[in-house]
């Protein structure tokens, strides 16, 4: 049995509408937002200060040196990136002349020696003399002026020997100027350390600096066994930090790699140079010397001053966060997005402590520029970040 003509015009018709209604549809239904999600996690979260511009790696101990005296250098028996010990001999000023004037002093001083003693002898048999001529007058032997002669010549050995041991305080003296002038023609080594740099060679005449005028250091020596980091901090996050604070020391020449430090002294004065911003320099030595790495002075370095730390914590990509209190989370079940106020602790860079608002294994969105984010919007996940 065959259906009627106008019920099947009917049922087309209907067709087509539900065809064009559903075409409509498809073409005028919002456009799931593309979002790129990162789940809540448990872990730690720091609070951190970093500096404002790169930080310098220094030497610990490091010495600019040059002799107090000007002059041809002697001897110089050092070369860069040679390693020093303490009191080695780095340079010596010609300085024969100054030899000859110790030499002269030291047996200037065993001269006055010589005569001390003999004055002395001399005194002491001159007192015997009189103490037995007084004995002597006593038994009315010997006259008084006979006696008392003796004593005023004895009298006069002694000061004779007092003169004679001051005379050698004189030369004792002068034997330590000798010395002294001697000692300034030398450059020895003030610590164990390494060359760095020398600016002179043998037979090449130096001149100490004019008052108020710097110039190069013959001798350039650092200490390679201590080094630390010194970085400038913005002045408002430099009033968190204390000396023994732990520290993260990072560094281009060792790309990838962190080192473990510790805050050992914020300076005393905010840095203000203009057309900067003011900061507080700040120095973080290495808990250890790193291993295997030839660390140099002059590396550009970076700090991270850890101020607060708390493990096991809930926690979501710092880039997750709006306005400091609120998130969208990914509800892949519905396809949709849910906006979610939370309450937040610590926060870096990377991560931000959540007290509450949001818990482990759920999804955040990260792209948070897109303006068409909103509560309840379809959604697809693009990706899911690393």
């Amino acid at each position: 049995m065959s259906l009627p003509r106008h019920f099947l015009k009917w049922i087309i018709v209907l067709l087509v509408v539900a065809a064009a209604g559903y075409g409509i549809w498809r073409a005028t239904r919002p456009k799931p937002l593309e979002v790129v999600v990162k789940g809540v996690t448990r872990g730690t979260v720091e609070r951190t200060v970093a500096n404002t511009r790169a930080g310098t790696v220094k030497a610990c101990r490091r010495a600019k040196l040059s002799p107090s005296v000007g002059g041809q250098i002697a001897q110089l028996p050092i070369r860069e990136g040679d390693a020093v010990t303490e009191g080695q001999l780095l340079l010596e000023i010609w300085n024969e002349d100054l030899e000859a004037q110790a030499v002269l002093a030291e047996r200037q001083v065993v001269s006055a020696r010589s005569r001390a003693r003999s004055a002395c002898l001399r005194a002491g048999v001159s007192q015997r003399n009189a103490d037995r001529l007084n004995k002597l007058r006593k038994q009315d032997v010997v006259t008084e002026e006979r006696a008392d002669n003796a004593k005023a010549e004895a009298a006069a050995l002694q000061a004779e020997c007092a003169g004679a041991h001051s005379e050698i305080s004189v030369r004792e003296a002068q034997q330590a100027v000798a010395q002294a002038n001697l000692a300034r023609t030398r450059l020895l080594a003030p610590f164990d350390g390494v060359i760095a740099e020398i600016n002179g060679e043998r037979f090449e005449f130096v001149t100490p600096s004019p008052l108020g005028v710097a110039t190069p250091p013959v001798v350039d020596i650092i200490d390679n066994a201590c080094f630390y980091v010194t970085a400038p901090i913005d002045e408002v996050d430099a009033a968190d930090i204390q000396v023994g604070m732990p520290a993260r020391i990072s560094m281009d020449a060792f790309r990838d790699e962190h080192f473990a430090g510790r805050v050992r002294r914020i300076a005393d004065y905010v840095l203000d140079i203009e057309k900067q911003a003011r900061t507080v320099d700040v120095e973080v030595v290495f808990d250890q010397a790193p291993e295997g790495k030839n660390l140099l002075a002059g590396y550009s370095a970076d700090i991270e001053v850890i101020l607060d730390v708390r493990h096991d914590v809930v926690r979501v990509p710092t880039e997750a966060v709006m306005d400091g209190r609120r998130v969208f989370v990914f509800l892949p079940d519905e396809g949709r997005l849910a906006a979610r106020s939370i309450r937040i602790g610590l926060s870096n860079w990377d991560w931000s402590e959540v007290l509450e608002g949001v818990s482990p294994d759920e999804w955040v969105v990260v792209n948070v520029d897109n303006p068409d984010l909103e509560d309840g919007a379809v959604a697809v996940r693009l990706e899911e970040a690393p």
